[in-house]
């Protein structure tokens, strides 16, 4: 069975996390997965002590670090353990019922894309455990992640607000079309009024790609509105997205344009950084 994958840690945008994953579970009546990962390097399973055989009196230090490893990973485990608790009383407080813990030891991408299959949603933070108010910072493995993982990718600020409008970067590359299948056949945009949005010139052909999309989105039901808009695709989707206060940004992952390139580019950290509102990348 498919579940939405809320992947929680320590961060500050954990009970975000918790939310957003339970507004999409409601929308599209799929369970819930909670999903905390332990960094093997923060936290190895068993500290390895190859090489020390010889070492004289370091031997008795470097079996007292190494046990002081040991204690770390165990309470480690225990506050992860009280995290997918209060998640799951999140989750549940939110009206959803099947819900799931998990908790694995190793890299993140990798136990991400062990629940590959299983995952039809998967829900992150856009900051890492480690940012604060002074230094906020993207999750060091975010990029790597969206790269590997075949499934969409909803990622969320620190507060929670139901996502009421949803806007599509939109280039009409084959990516962008897919993007657009996708988006037709999920409930979580049914109700939603979309925005089609391309940046660049304002040419006929781009028009027919906006109303080709339009028609292939007509199934939802809802309102659409087309655009275009010229400019630098990241400041022109942000003008955009605050002049019509729309809630949330889809994009198509690693196309061939300038929004892959504002994607996968420099301007991606600048926008990670500042986002307020969700983004979900399609894949």
């Amino acid at each position: 069975m498919l579940r939405v994958v809320a992947c929680i840690d320590g961060s500050r945008a954990a009970p975000a996390v918790c939310e957003f994953a339970a507004w999409a579970s409601n929308h599209m009546n799929t369970p819930v997965t909670l999903l905390h990962v332990l960094d093997e390097e923060r936290y190895p399973a068993e500290p390895d002590l190859a090489g020390s055989i010889g070492l004289g009196s370091r031997e008795q230090l470097l079996e007292e670090l190494a046990d002081l490893d040991r204690k770390r990973s165990k309470l480690a485990l225990e506050h992860g353990h009280h995290m997918l608790d209060e998640a799951e009383r999140l989750v549940k407080a939110a009206g959803v019922e099947d819900v799931v813990k998990r908790q694995r030891h190793g890299d993140l991408t990798e136990s991400l894309m062990a629940l590959e299959n299983q995952t039809r949603l998967l829900v992150m933070g856009l900051h890492g455990e480690s940012s604060s108010d002074r230094d906020i910072h993207i999750g060091s493995q975010l990029e790597t992640v969206i790269r590997s993982l075949h499934r969409p990718i909803m990622l969320v600020p620190d507060q929670f607000t139901p996502p009421r409008s949803a806007m599509l970067a939109f280039d009409g590359s084959a990516t962008a079309f897919r993007s657009v299948e996708l988006m037709a056949g999920s409930p979580v945009f049914r109700d939603m009024p979309l925005h089609l949005v391309m940046i660049g010139p304002d040419t006929s052909d781009r028009r027919e790609q906006l109303k080709k999309a339009e028609t292939m989105l007509s199934g939802l039901g809802v309102d659409i509105q087309l655009a275009i808009r010229a400019g630098d695709v990241e400041p022109a989707l942000h003008e955009y997205q605050d002049e019509h206060d729309i809630d949330l940004l889809v994009m198509g992952a690693y196309g061939h344009s300038r929004i892959r390139q504002f994607l996968v580019g420099s301007t991606t950290t600048t926008m990670l950084k500042t986002a307020e509102k969700p983004l979900v990348i399609l894949r």
